[in-house]
């Protein structure tokens, strides 16, 4: 038998003894209350920046797309513009107002519509352009896409021009009901195209507090005035105007007759139909 004498074993890993379960949350929860090491509260100048950052982001989208105003892809200009108008920021006004004047109708249509999105800081932009003849038939349909009331009387005044009258009763007819007092005032107005015009744009409108100013035009000493308000009465179709219209089967004018005549056996046909 040796005498040597023999070292214990080494525990292996299964024996060692472990870290209670309890002891770890502890301090896991320590941990956790102190904060880790190395890290602080934000301050109120981190917390801000993120909405600093994101108003930057803002900005410089609208310079990229102010740029791609210059490619020479119609397609590219007419889609930044769209952008801009989406953006709604007064920043891009100018840049769609100069989009007017772009050489592609495209993108011209496109500028009209981006600025009746971005609304009222427009609208002063838009009037100066008034007195461009180059661009005066843009500015007009644009201005009708804005609901504001500083519109109406530039828009007004652009019915006694031959040239223009047309676009600004369409702008006009856009803005709807908004649009029907003022038309109703102009309906006195000592320039006869402003009072055809103004008669044209309330039948289209068709709303019925123009029913009985447009039945006082029926008497008025131009034959063409008498005709248009017979037919915004027949557009509005209020019985009252229907009423209203009879006499002028005994018209001086044969046209206005025969116009007369014409709607009268419409309406018949649709008491009819009824």
């Amino acid at each position: 038998m040796s005498d040597e004498i023999q070292k214990p074993e080494e525990p292996t890993a299964s024996e060692t003894p472990a870290v209670s379960d309890e002891l770890t949350d502890q301090v896991a929860d320590s941990l956790t209350a102190e904060g880790a090491p190395g890290q602080a509260e934000p301050t109120a100048q981190e917390a801000a920046e993120p909405e600093v950052l994101e108003e930057e982001k803002v900005k410089d989208e609208i310079e990229i797309q102010i740029d791609l105003l210059k490619d020479t892809d119609w397609a590219i200009r007419r889609e930044a513009l769209i952008t801009l108008g989406e953006m709604g920021d007064e920043r891009c006004v100018e840049p769609l107002v100069r989009a007017l004047r772009d050489g592609d109708w495209q993108v011209r249509d496109a500028a009209i519509e981006a600025l009746g999105m971005v609304g009222s800081p427009a609208v002063e932009p838009l009037i100066r352009q008034l007195r461009d003849w180059d661009i005066r038939k843009y500015a007009i349909t644009a201005l009708g896409k804005i609901k504001d009331e500083r519109v109406l009387d530039p828009l007004i005044g652009q019915l006694r021009n031959d040239e223009f009258n047309d676009g600004a009763t369409e702008a006009l007819v856009e803005l709807g009901i908004p649009a029907v007092e003022k038309l109703i005032a102009s309906l006195h107005d000592k320039d006869e195209n402003v009072r055809k015009q103004s008669v044209i744009s309330l039948g289209r409108i068709k709303n019925p507090a123009a029913v009985d100013p447009l039945i006082e035009k029926l008497n008025d000493s131009d034959w063409f005035t008498r005709l248009t308000a017979a037919a915004a009465l027949e557009q509005i179709g209020e019985p009252r105007g229907r009423d209203a219209i009879k006499p002028l089967l005994k018209d001086p004018d044969m046209v206005v007759r025969m116009r007369i005549e014409r709607i009268l056996v419409a309406w018949k046909k649709e008491a009819a139909k009824a």
